[in-house]
Order: structure tokens, then C-alpha cells, then sequence
């Protein structure tokens, strides 16, 4: 009997399926619109995006995951059967294999609630995890089944993660909840203490995609912002330039390159002579940020580039380790151990 095989990268910020044979075929927002009187799912994924901070009382816009980990778990099973049902019909004969990617850092209870969301959901039991890392370095086709240093940096929406791998396993982790996230909230705080405007979570947003960098850019960027005066109580735009940006978001990206230093630094010698030679890997929607692997190779003295198509990594990962599940079962949490037991 045919099988679909799926890799979710369930994020804070979106979620991708990729399908064995079609590549991507979902790529949404991790958004819910609730209807509170009712208790009842009004809208999921990129429907739900366009509601955010946009709806009466009586519907509530929710992203039930937060840095990286499952906030709620009731609305996060109705979520994954959406996304789950959209990619293998509503009425479907047999269950679809899945892996799901959870952070590194994450505890055996909450990689408990990920798993009985995902079998809720409609996936066939047991529903396989993988540590986001492996899973990035293996979309980025990174040689993570040799025994040589392979280091990546995957920077979602909710949190960091850098890893050295090597041979199917994470030998070397450090898990901080700073990315794009918490960027997008330095940016709300900064504009609304320097210029007294209050804006949304996707104004902040658009600023980073905008004029966001980590480093000062060689031309000035500058973007519109549009928001309610904290004064006045009425709308208003103003303009900001990369060179704010830069200075505002330097705490958090700070946070970023100090977890890449500190894995550098509990890394074995031999491995870290690989990564010398290799780089650092950048995946994750947060490696799209201007001059952040210029900065981090400036920092840690190694070369450092962005994978190709690095929002995509995780999922295309999580789908291709399902064809070398019994090379990395061994390192993948079983359904009782916890994944950070050996770290």
C-alpha cells in the first residue's frame, strides 16, 4: 500500500510539510483564528495572518507555538490536521509517515506533546522526531553522515540553534530563544522610545525585511513606518534608516553570534579543524537578515555563508532523513527517552 512520507518543520513563525517526490507543498504561516464565543477554528495558516490585529472581539488571532515549543496544545493539533488533511486529502486510506523537527533544547515532556499532536492529527504511529539542527544541516545536503565537523546555525522565529554534527548526530548544541521573533520586538520597543509611534507585530516585521542588517550597509536603506502616535492617539508615518535598524537590533544579534561562539568554543579539536575548513552553515528565515554571516565570520574567525534557500532547509531535512531513518535512529528521541539526555 502506497505511503506518503512527510517532514513537517513545525516553526513559530510558519509551517513547511515537504512530500517525498513533490518537494514543498505547504508553506504557512503557524497562525489561528479562534472563534472565542464558539471555541471553534475560524481560519489556519496565511487566512489567519491576514486577521492579525485586525479582528472584533469576538475572534482571537493566536500562533499557538511559541520559540519553537507547543504554547497551545488543543488549537497546535488543529492546526497540524489542517496542514496534514491539505496535503494528503480529507478522506485517505492509510495514515502518512511523519517526521517533525523540534528544537534541540527541548524537554521529553515537550517533545511528548509535539508527538501525541502530530498522531492526533492523522499521522501514522509512531510519528518520528528529529532535532531541528540535523535536520537543517541534512536540507542544506551538508555530509552529516561522514565522520568529519559539520557546524550550522539555525536562527527560526523563535529561537537559535547552533550545532556541530557529525555522523547522523549532534555532538555539540547550544539553544538560546533569541531570532527573527525577538528581533521583530527590539524594533517595536526602539521606534516606540525613539519616535513615540506604537506599530503591529507585521509592521516590525516588513522594517526588518526592509532595511534590517547587522552590520552598517555601504548605501543607507530606508523604509516608511506606519503607526498610531502615542501622543496625538492618531495615525502616523515615519522613516527610519538601516543605520537605526543596525544599532537597535545589536543586543539581540549579539545573543545570536555569542551561542555560535560558545559551540566554536566546547567543540573537540578534531571536529573543529572540519569546521575551519567547512564554515558555518546559516539556515533558517533569520540567516536572511543583511551581513549576519559577514558578522558572525568576522566574530568567530570562520568562514561563514547562508545555505541555499535556508527558510526551506528544515522541512526539506526532516522529509530526506526519512529515507536514512535506521542510519539516525540511533541519535532521533525514542518514545520515552528524552533527546537532551545526552547532552
Amino acid at each position: 500500500m502506497f505511503t506518503r512520507r512527510i517532514g513537517i518543520d513545525l516553526g513559530t513563525a510558519n509551517v513547511l510539510v515537504y512530500e517525498k517526490g513533490k518537494g514543498i507543498v505547504v508553506n504557512e504561516p503557524s497562525v489561528v483564528a479562534l472563534g472565542v464565543r464558539e471555541n471553534r477554528i475560524e481560519a489556519v495558516g496565511s487566512e489567519a495572518q491576514s486577521m492579525l490585529g485586525r479582528t472584533p472581539g469576538g475572534i482571537a488571532v493566536i500562533r499557538p507555538m511559541r520559540e519553537g515549543v507547543i504554547a497551545d496544545y488543543t488549537i497546535t493539533e488543529a492546526m497540524l490536521r489542517y496542514f496534514i488533511g491539505k496535503v494528503c486529502g480529507r478522506f485517505r486510506i492509510s495514515k502518512p509517515e511523519v517526521m517533525i523537527c523540534i528544537p534541540a533544547g527541548c524537554t521529553s515532556v515537550e517533545q511528548r506533546a509535539v508527538r501525541d499532536a502530530a498522531e492526533q492529527a492523522g499521522a501514522r504511529r509512531p510519528a518520528h522526531l528529529i532535532p531541528e539542527p540535523l535536520a537543517a544541516a541534512i536540507g542544506a545536503q551538508l555530509p552529516v553522515g561522514s565522520p568529519r565537523g559539520n557546524m550550522v546555525v539555525d536562527i527560526g522565529g523563535g529561537r537559535t540553534e547552533a550545532a556541530i554534527i557529525s555522523m547522523y548526530g549532534i555532538v555539540v548544541v547550544q539553544s538560546v530563544r533569541v531570532a527573527g521573533d525577538k528581533i521583530d520586538d527590539t524594533i517595536a520597543a526602539y521606534i516606540r522610545r525613539r519616535h513615540n509611534l506604537a506599530i503591529g507585530e507585521r509592521m516590525a516585521e516588513e522594517v526588518k525585511l526592509e532595511v534590517g542588517s547587522a552590520l552598517p550597509l555601504e548605501q543607507e536603506l530606508a523604509c516608511e513606518v506606519r503607526g498610531r502616535d502615542q501622543v496625538t492617539g492618531l495615525p502616523r508615518t515615519i522613516t527610519v534608516t538601516s543605520a537605526e535598524i543596525t544599532q537597535a537590533i545589536s543586543d539581540p544579534v549579539g545573543q545570536i553570534v555569542t551561542a555560535a561562539k560558545a559551540v566554536l568554543e566546547r567543540t573537540p579539536p578534531e571536529l573543529a579543524a572540519d569546521v575551519i575548513d567547512q564554515g558555518i552553515v546559516l539556515t533558517g528565515g533569520g540567516a536572511l537578515l543583511r551581513r549576519l554571516d559577514e558578522l558572525i565570520g568576522q566574530e568567530t574567525g570562520v568562514p561563514c555563508y547562508v545555505a541555499p534557500d535556508p527558510l526551506r532547509c528544515v522541512a526539506v531535512g526532516a522529509g530526506v532523513a526519512l529515507e536514512y531513518l535506521d542510519l539516525i535512529k540511533r541519535n532521533l528521541p525514542s518514545e520515552e527517552e528524552s533527546l537532551v539526555a545526552s547532552y
